[in-house]
């Protein structure tokens, strides 16, 4: 199993915000973007590891940005960190009011972890991450850092 860079597997995925997506007033409902993000690391996670994948956990989300019907949100999704058989993928959405410039702001960031499933639902194993950036090497610490925090917390 060959290692992978961040790049093979990184994601930008847009949408325009529907007002089925929202309440009365046009605020889209958190639990839409929460869907959004989860289809984004999804989809860097099944690239890495060629495998079905399960979300197992979610950093804390805030909303820094409200976004509004109409507006276009944007998820970018990267791997941060690779165990052997989990990833840890960062996700920032930004949103953009397409009628005005210099619109885009960051709406909310948060990390996802996924497990690779093997075809009978029990982990597997993934390919590594070969770091290319000292900014991917940093992250990866940092990453390996909070997987290690975790881990303490499950005990």
């Amino acid at each position: 199993m060959r290692s992978k860079t961040v790049s093979e597997s990184k994601v930008v995925m847009a949408n325009v915000m529907m007002p089925q997506q929202a309440n009365p007033a046009g605020n889209v409902h958190g639990g839409e973007i929460m869907k959004l993000m989860d289809t984004a690391v999804g989809t860097v996670a099944i690239r890495h590891a060629r495998t079905n994948v399960v979300t197992a956990r979610v950093d804390e989300l805030k909303f820094i940005h409200p976004i509004f019907v109409g507006e276009v949100v944007t998820c970018y999704g990267e791997l941060t960190y690779v165990g052997r058989t989990s990833m840890e993928i960062l996700v920032t959405v930004t949103v953009e009011d397409l009628y005005k410039e210099d619109s885009t702001k960051t709406a909310l960031t948060a990390f996802f972890t996924l497990v690779s499933l093997d075809v009978n639902g029990k982990p597997q194993e993934v390919p590594q991450l070969k770091i290319t950036t000292e900014a991917e090497r940093l992250a990866f610490e940092e990453g390996k850092q909070r997987y290690l925090e975790y881990k303490k917390q499950r005990k």
